[in-house]
């Protein structure tokens, strides 16, 4: 297996800098997030490719797909510990999560649960794509995070896997205590082959570092106290020697027990929320998730590569009830105000197909030319389930967008230059609707059919005058739509018609970026600055306990630096990473285009330290980490720095241990070594005085696993 360093390097593949090793200087790698066969240092992009061995280990630490990409890419937010992703940003942005290029996020009503739709028992790989772009279409304003599953059986015969996993909290309380059981078959003889698996996975509560449970979110949801299940199929047939065909099936579901409830904490004295037993009303908070992809891929037709997909996705997100009911579901013809319980939830629906062909240009063998058309059609509704009633009403989605894209190789192989072009042509269908009562008394919302067309341009240039020595400039462009089911669900005044509401205007945010890459002997060393802007940017807003939008101009600046290097030690690596962010927006209602505060914690991350030291030698490997998140505060209006809602810093350090015997991996990992107790991000920055949800961060845990290949 290879594994790399996981730097930022615009240009070369970059992966986990804890197992950086050196792969030889003629690795080539290709990653499929960026629709090509050409590897990456042949591309103006910044990439990070999280190699399976490093994810295994991210992942016996942190518990998800979502926790591995945090931990290592210090850009991205930390995480919220929680089933609900809201907040957590990529470059300040929010990513794109997809599974070998399925979209997962649901643009026009986004549930912040596209984080948690596959088991990482059954994905490869994950390819990070930083910056605004559109080579996965919608919703790639800070990033693309592919999920690459598992390839398909290497040899003929059968072949598999297993784990046994366990994990407890620092006291090993029974209701901490948590388990997982996977299992995955292959099967290839001659041109067919097939691979399925089944994974269940037990969670149990959270604790803090003082040892108190870490309190429940009863209507976003929780990865503690649930269950998942989760069952994954991938067949195959060889057409021919570059041919083949790939059908994909994957079904995820995580639910919360129900079995604990919410005791308020105590801000002005740093006391957290905390979980009780009791049972919460309603139905406990579910995320559910089916995908299924068709793919045919042919590396050699007419001396080009051909790929034709065909995709469905759909996901279901139950949010928990309170046990005080909800304001925002209050209405006096149905009950008593203050009376009335009700719960959302989130259905989406999407399918579409993506086509492309490559290859070089016949007598220009320098020159390779991309051209591709993708179309996606997207339905979310969101539903109030205990009463019948429609928050969002069915909102529909279709996109058609041609590109081309070209890279040209000169000075042989020392100079790149690439560009591209995306056209996309949208439409969006809302139907008349009424808002709920609780928006002003509920009003007939005429409904319409927004279109809207833009041009989206990408381009770079890398220089590598000298092996290991490289040096880029690159442009990109990304589009997403605003959560258009948090805008028509919120309006609250007559007379509003959907085709004429510009809130429903799309983003195109861009991405500027600068950097320097050095590999040379023992040393991986990177630097890249980059700067976007979106001049109708999108913001969460937190009014009256619900988050709506508001659109406003939106600037963010950062610096990433990242060195990794080799030890006389033999199998010793040591590793850091720092990412500085600012983030900047318009804030008035003068009608004047300008910034004048800054973006706050549901926005934008903080300042981030990594450190890391790895060793892998024989049997035996180890990785030890430290994340430093850099205190901080916002100016909320202009001059003024309001100090509820800064940030003040906290640190975890992280242990994992692993030793290969002939009957299977061994692996003890351990989350927050030295048992921190810290008030997490999302909570300081952006609900410090609410103390229903005033939470903590998880203290010490344990993970023990073993797995075994076949």
């Amino acid at each position: 297996m290879i594994r790399h360093s996981m730097l930022v390097l615009p240009l070369s593949l970059c992966a986990c800098p804890a197992f950086a090793q050196d792969t030889g200087p003629e690795e080539r790698i290709v990653v499929t997030a960026a629709r090509t066969v050409l590897p990456i240092n042949a591309l103006p992009l910044t990439v990070d490719v999280i190699d399976n061995a490093a994810l295994n280990q991210q992942v016996a630490i942190g518990g998800s797909i979502v926790d591995a990409v945090s931990a290592l890419t210090p850009s991205f937010s930390p995480t919220r510990q929680k089933l609900s992703g809201a907040g957590e940003t990529l470059r300040g942005r929010s990513p794109l999560y997809a599974i070998n290029g399925i979209p997962q996020t649901a643009p026009l009503r986004d549930g912040a649960r596209d984080g948690f739709s596959i088991d990482p028992f059954f994905v490869d790989r994950i390819e990070v794509i930083y910056g605004s772009n559109a080579l996965q279409g919608i919703g790639g304003t800070g990033g693309i995070v592919n999920q690459v599953t598992v390839g398909p059986p290497q040899h003929d015969g059968l072949s598999g896997r297993v784990l046994v996993q366990g994990n407890s909290d620092t006291g090993f309380s029974g209701d901490g205590i948590g388990g997982k059981l996977a299992g995955l078959i292959g099967w290839r003889q001659g041109q067919v082959d097939a691979t399925v698996g089944a994974v269940f996975e037990k969670r149990g509560v959270f604790y803090d570092g003082h040892g108190g449970r870490v309190g429940t979110d009863l209507t976003q949801g929780e990865t503690q106290d649930s269950r998942s299940w989760s069952v994954f199929g991938r067949f195959g047939y060889a057409v021919s020697d570059t041919a083949r065909l790939d059908l994909m099936i994957n079904r995820f579901q995580l639910k919360g027990e129900g079995d604990y409830v919410a005791i308020e904490g105590d801000h002005t004295n740093d006391v957290p929320t905390t979980s009780v037993r009791g049972t919460p009303p309603g139905v406990p908070a579910t995320n559910r998730t089916e995908s299924a992809a068709l793919t045919y891929t042919d590396t050699n037709l007419w001396g080009g590569n051909l790929t034709l997909q065909a995709f469905f996705n759909r996901s279901r997100d139950t949010y928990g009830g309170e046990v005080d009911p909800i304001a925002t579901f209050q209405d006096a013809a149905l009950a008593p105000i203050g009376t009335l319980f009700d719960q959302s939830q989130n259905r989406s629906r999407k399918y579409g197909g993506k086509f492309s062909y490559e290859r070089k240009i016949p007598g220009l063998e320098a020159l390779t030319a991309t051209l591709g058309l993708d179309v996606l059609y997207d339905k979310t509704e969101q539903r109030l389930i205990a009463t019948d009633r429609s928050w969002v009403p069915p909102t529909e989605y279709r996109s058609l967008a041609p590109f081309a894209q070209a890279n040209l190789a000169l000075l042989d192989d020392k100079l790149h230059l690439a560009g591209g072009v995306r056209y996309e042509d949208v439409q969006i269908k809302i139907a008349d609707y009424r808002t709920l009562a609780s928006y002003g008394g509920g009003f007939a919302v005429s409904g319409g059919t927004p279109k809207f067309s833009d041009t989206l341009f990408n381009g770079g240039v890398i220089l590598e005058p000298w092996k290991g020595i490289r040096a880029y400039a690159s442009y990109a462009e990304g589009y997403t739509v605003p959560d258009v089911g948090r805008i028509a669900r919120a309006v609250n005044k007559p007379g509003i018609d959907i085709d004429d509401y510009v809130n429903i205007s799309p983003i195109v945010s861009n991405n500027r970026e600068l950097g320097v890459e050095l590999k040379r002997g023992p040393l991986d060393a990177s630097a890249a600055y980059f700067w976007s802007t979106s001049k109708n940017g999108s913001l969460l807003v937190q009014s009256g306990g619900v988050f709506e939008v508001q659109r406003q101009r939106v600037e963010i600046q950062g610096l990433e630096i990242n060195l990794s290097a080799r030890t006389p030690v033999p199998g010793l690596t040591l590793s850091a990473g720092y990412a500085h962010l600012i983030g900047r927006t318009d804030g008035s209602a003068d009608g004047i285009e300008k910034v004048d505060r800054d973006l706050d914690g549901a926005n934008i991350s903080p300042d981030r330290l990594n450190l890391a030291a790895s060793y892998r030698r024989g049997a035996v490997s180890a990785r030890v980490q430290t994340q430093f998140f850099l205190s901080r505060k916002f100016e909320r209006t202009p001059g003024n720095y309001d100090d509820t809602y800064s940030f003040g810093g906290y640190n975890v350090t992280d242990l994992s241990l692993r030793y290969d015997t002939p009957f299977g991996g061994l692996t003890l990992a351990a989350q927050n070594v030295f048992d921190a107790f810290y008030i997490d991000y999302y909570t300081q920055t952006v609900r410090p005085t609410d103390d229903d949800h005033y939470f903590a961060g998880r203290g010490r845990n344990f993970t023990l696993g073993w797995n075994y290949r076949f």
